[in-house]
């Protein structure tokens, strides 16, 4: 069976676009004429850029309550997440944009009507996109604001994420250790054997994952499809939720099983919920998962210049780069610079944090039919 080929993001793929205001969102310069409309096309460019999962802010010079009761008036302001309205370089607002919603600088995009500012930008964040406002009509069509996958999961990224940023201004007050606070949200996991109907959030956190994949290989639909109907895969999604609200999907692991090892292929997580130890947390499980099987674990890894977090994940669990006869199994692997780690796992104490809801893979440890 082809594997997927590694691919750690999609150069072309924009997760994040920052607007400014003045002659680019709305006509005209709000300081000289309160009465500001958007252009023609803005609503539409904003709310299908929403619908796809696409993220928007805000870079703009201006005074920050002014602009943003317009926005609010025009019922567009729930649209964008960590606006920057005042007065200092954009590049320093799309920078602070960027490293608050954990984006490498080549998934952001910017939109300016001034080329001075879209200079300014480009000089200092080279890898950040840049657009003029002319240019906005037809931007949805572009390649690098058309996934391939829109999901469920896109429609609601944004509330997703608003609910984060509460989550996270909570978690600042709280005082007390962490695991407590953990404790407060009522967080629930879920392990479950994919379905056909989630494959396609399944292949989008291949797509998306950069930071915490463990290999940044993008498994095509094709292929998960094929591994779906083979009695020795397991395909595992991951979902988390709290008193927030839905995570949505937040993790995929990609499992073999032979009967002396299981081949762990993919361990990809949103970067989203790291802090509320989602990778750890699937780590501990499987390696109880094996251990009550009576095999070993053997986890690919490649690294990368982003997922540095996920080697110390997967060394923090006891994986090594020993050697062991129960890895002769396993076929050589195709992508260039993946390394195989080892674990003789033991059995693990269920988490304290949050409640996990999972299959028993120790029972299907022999082939079966699907």
């Amino acid at each position: 069976m082809t594997e997927g080929k590694p691919v750690s993001e999609p150069p072309t793929a924009v997760k994040c676009l920052v607007w400014d205001l003045d002659n680019t969102l709305w006509r005209g310069t709000l300081l000289e004429d309160g009465e500001v409309l958007p252009f023609e096309w803005v609503r539409d460019v904003i709310t299908t850029l929403d619908e796809r999962g696409i993220l928007q802010s805000i870079a703009s010079k201006n005074d920050h309550d002014h602009a943003w009761g317009r926005l609010e008036a025009l019922g567009l302001a729930e649209y964008f997440v960590l606006p920057h309205i005042g007065w200092g370089p954009k590049s320093a607002s799309v920078r602070a944009i960027a490293d608050r919603l954990n984006f490498a600088d080549r998934a952001m995009a910017f939109v300016d009507d001034q080329p001075a500012e879209r200079a300014e930008v480009t000089y200092r964040l080279p890898e950040v996109r840049c657009y003029a406002a002319e240019d906005l009509a037809g931007l949805t069509g572009l390649p690098e604001f058309s996934p391939a996958v829109v999901t469920v999961d896109s429609r609601q990224r944004r509330n997703m994420y608003q609910s984060g940023f509460r989550r996270d201004a909570e978690r600042a007050e709280f005082s007390g250790p962490d695991e407590d606070f953990l404790r407060t949200l009522d967080i629930r996991m879920g392990i479950s054997r994919a379905t056909e109907r989630e494959l396609s959030r399944v292949e989008e956190l291949t797509l998306r994952t950069s930071q915490m994949n463990a290999t940044g290989v993008h498994y095509a639909d094709s292929v998960l499809r094929g591994l779906l109907t083979d009695p020795s895969h397991e395909v595992l999604v991951i979902t988390m939720a709290d008193r927030f609200g839905p995570h949505g999907a937040v993790g995929i692991v990609l499992l073999e099983r032979h009967p002396a090892v299981w081949h762990l292929k993919l361990l990809a997580t949103s970067c989203r919920v790291v802090s509320y130890g989602a990778g750890s947390t699937l780590l501990n499980w499987l390696a109880d998962q094996a251990a009550r099987a009576g095999v070993h674990l053997a986890a690919d890894f490649r690294r990368t210049d982003r997922n540095r977090m996920m080697e110390v994940a997967y060394r923090f669990a006891g994986f090594a780069d020993t050697t062991c006869a129960c890895t002769a199994a396993l076929a050589v692997p195709d992508e260039e610079g993946v390394e195989r780690l080892h674990l003789i796992p033991t059995f693990q104490p269920a988490p304290t944090t949050l409640r996990l809801t999972a299959p028993e893979l120790a029972d299907a440890a022999l082939p079966r039919s699907r």
